[in-house]
């Protein structure tokens, strides 16, 4: 019983504390966002579907930079072409701290964010419009931090892909749902060592 009352206060002081630690210098993101998750329920619906596991270090206070690798499949309906997006590439993200640009962030448990990314990727759709070449995105986010080292992230960005193909530009604007796991390094390293 004491043991469940000490993780107990435990959670809720991690639940209460501010998001300061999580995005130091010298820590690890490790996440990936659902970028669009739609099933249709009725028959000869089809799906939207997309992954997007990516990682970053930070290189300083509030600024992190890393890497993503993007995959996703849609079939708007029974019969009709699928479509598959790909992409791999670095990525940037900058935290805004509280009070900077006169923004404020909710309950004290999470960080304002803007995010880029720039790659190689590509649109296919089957017997279709296709385009491969340099894949980009920028947009806001914001990072809700259930626990100290856990956050659930809300993205707004505008996706494109230009260069080759039938198709000169594909872009799109996406609305991103996903969760960042935020680790130090002595604990990244120590989880490495494990899994060896």
């Amino acid at each position: 019983m004491k043991k469940l009352f000490f993780g107990a206060i435990v959670l809720a002081a991690g639940l209460f504390s501010t998001a300061n630690a999580q995005i130091q210098e010298g820590n690890w993101m490790v996440g990936s966002s659902l970028v669009a998750s739609n099933f249709g329920l009725n028959s000869g619906a089809g799906y939207d579907f997309a992954i997007q596991p990516k990682a970053a270090y930070f290189i300083k206070d509030n600024v992190a930079l890393g890497g993503y690798v993007n995959l996703g499949f849609l079939k708007a309906a029974k019969g009709s072409p699928t479509q598959f997006n790909y992409a791999v590439g670095a990525l940037g993200r900058y935290f805004i701290s509280p009070g900077e640009a006169g923004v404020d962030n909710l309950l004290n448990h999470g960080r304002w964010f803007f995010e880029g990314n720039v790659g190689i990727g590509g649109t296919s759709v089957e017997n279709g419009i296709s385009t491969t070449g340099l894949d980009f995105g920028v947009g806001p986010g914001y990072s809700y931090f259930i626990t100290p080292n856990i956050g659930v992230e809300g993205l707004v960005k505008y996706n494109g892909v230009t260069g080759f193909g039938n198709e000169g530009l594909t872009s799109k604007v996406s609305f991103n749902v996903g969760f960042s796991i935020y680790l130090p390094t002595g604990q990244a390293k120590r989880i490495a060592n494990e899994a060896k």
